[in-house]
């Protein structure tokens, strides 16, 4: 059989079909399992294992960037002591999630969806899937699978598995070392005793410099590490273990106490984001005192952790114990603020003249968005527009029927919302079996104001606003980003609200 053959087949029909094994995926399967065991789905995951974003990250010192009593689902207390998990132990925690609710029977692997298409009249979404696999003779087969479901359910995420960010970088081609992506870090790659530059100041960044840096080198370390960014970013120190959270477990109930631990980290999430947008210059002059206290003294502390934007206009880096801090201190690390020239095959050169000697160079430089994992959807054979459509509770999409997508917070743990939009997907599914409905499909107000899908200042959203859908001015349109109004408005809030026409 030739590389370019291709195969159709039919899938099969399901209730549910839900896009993605990732954290979202496992967690909207789960749900769907505890709430409407009759309920038939499954899962279909574009890459060969499960996971999403844990598994498909390997880069040295991996880990969450939320602490996991509220990352973790609230159906499934974390029992890890990390506050900041590594990425094994989440991948592991998401796979045992899967096996006890049975979802593992239900994933199909290296599935990647291209379109759904739905039917008004049978009320039904057609999705054609795409599968590639190695014929006996090491050509590639390229397969098509045809599913037909009642509900789609987006769970992909909104991040480009295949690409990551890369801005134009002078004279790349000139570097005569290493130069590698954090979200395709190639296996066994050996940086023991080399220079090493991680361009980037965000989450992945400051996970990698002490992560690459304090080992050692004769505990594989590098040599030494330089996180060269742009501009700074804010570096909130965490304790690396939730002390109180493990003061709650010796007294109560696992349950009992992961709820209460869970709810006191958002709290504590929520005031500081609240805070952060009322007081900002009081929030910063904090962050800035816990930086200087756990630098060196004299370091200058404004020049390379003094952002020129106010606290949680972007999304702020946790450090678990301030390792980041513990690397720079130690002389292992350091930070340099500037602009790129140029590379050389040495290294990179500034434009205030500083030269960055490195072997090996890390471009932490961000990710690209990817609204719904690429598919095309339709209606009765049309093309739906997304920019055009605008999202109902964060969730939904105008004029789309039967159709949801889990986007996670951008000022909190992604899975807190993950979990708000699978318990209102088994709540709307019960309704339409209750009612005798066969769609639900939220109705756009034409009075209604758009605005930008996200109102949130990251160079990841900023470049792909334009490809998103919008939010409108007012509720149910109005994204919120507070959890503790989702509780009330998705968890509790109506189904049959006015604005989700149901037929």
């Amino acid at each position: 059989m030739s590389a370019h053959e291709v195969q159709h087949s039919e899938g099969q029909h399901v209730d549910v079909l839900i896009i993605g094994a990732g954290l979202s995926g496992v967690g909207a399967a789960s749900q769907l399992s505890r709430e409407l065991p009759g309920k038939s789905y499954l899962v279909l995951e574009r890459r060969p294992r499960m996971g999403g974003t844990w598994d498909l990250f390997r880069y040295p010192g991996v880990r969450s960037d939320s602490d996991m009593f509220t990352l973790g689902y609230r159906f499934k207390p974390w029992r890890g002591e990390k506050a900041l998990a590594d990425g094994a132990s989440i991948l592991e925690y998401v796979k045992e999630t899967a096996a006890e609710h049975g979802v593992d029977r239900h994933v199909r692997y290296d599935r990647t969806v291209r379109s759904a298409d739905w039917d008004s009249d049978a009320a039904l979404w057609t999705v054609t899937v795409e599968t590639r696999r190695e014929d006996v003779g090491g050509g590639m087969i390229t397969a098509h699978e045809t599913y037909t479901c009642s509900f789609l359910w987006a769970c992909s995420g909104y991040y480009d598995y295949d690409r990551g960010y890369l801005p134009e970088l002078p004279g790349l081609a000139d570097f005569g070392g290493t130069v590698v992506h954090p979200q395709h870090w190639p296996e066994g790659l050996d940086y023991a005793g080399k220079r090493v530059v991680v361009i980037g100041s965000g989450a992945t960044a400051v996970t990698l410099v002490p992560a690459m840096a304090l080992p050692g080198v004769e505990e594989g370390g590098a040599a030494h590490v330089t996180m060269l960014q742009r501009s700074p970013t804010y570096v909130l120190p965490v304790p690396g273990v939730d002390k109180i959270g493990r003061a709650v477990k010796r007294v109560l109930p696992e349950k009992a106490s992961y709820v209460v631990t869970r709810w006191k980290n958002v709290a504590q999430a929520t005031i500081l984001f609240q805070a952060s947008q009322k007081w900002p210059g009081p929030v910063r002059r904090m962050i800035r005192k816990l930086n200087a206290k756990m630098l060196p003294e004299g370091y200058p502390v404004d020049v390379h952790f003094k952002p020129t934007y106010g606290p949680w206009d972007q999304r702020m880096c946790l450090v678990p114990d301030g390792d980041l801090f513990a690397a720079i201190r130690s002389g292992d690390a350091a930070v340099a603020t500037g602009t790129i020239e140029t590379f050389d095959e040495t290294g990179i050169r500034l434009t205030d003249g500083t030269h960055l000697d490195a072997d090996l160079v890390v471009t932490a430089t961000g990710l690209n968005l990817l609204a719904f994992g690429g598919m095309e959807l339709r209606l009765d054979g049309k093309p739906v527009d997304v920019t055009q459509t605008m999202a109902y509770k964060a969730m939904m999409l105008s004029g789309v029927p039967n159709f949801a997508y889990t986007i996670g917070y951008t000022n909190a743990s992604w899975t807190l919302k993950a979990d708000l939009v699978a318990e209102y997907v088994c709540r709307l599914l019960a309704h339409l079996d209750e009612t005798g409905a066969r769609s639900a499909v939220p109705v756009r107000d034409p009075e209604v104001g758009e605005e930008p899908f996200m109102d949130f200042g990251a160079g990841y959203v900023l470049r792909a606003l334009d490809r998103l859908p919008k939010q409108g001015s007012v509720e149910p349109w109005k994204l919120r980003q507070n959890y503790v109004h989702d509780v009330r408005t998705i968890r509790r809030g109506a189904i049959d609200d006015g604005v989700l026409a149901f037929r």
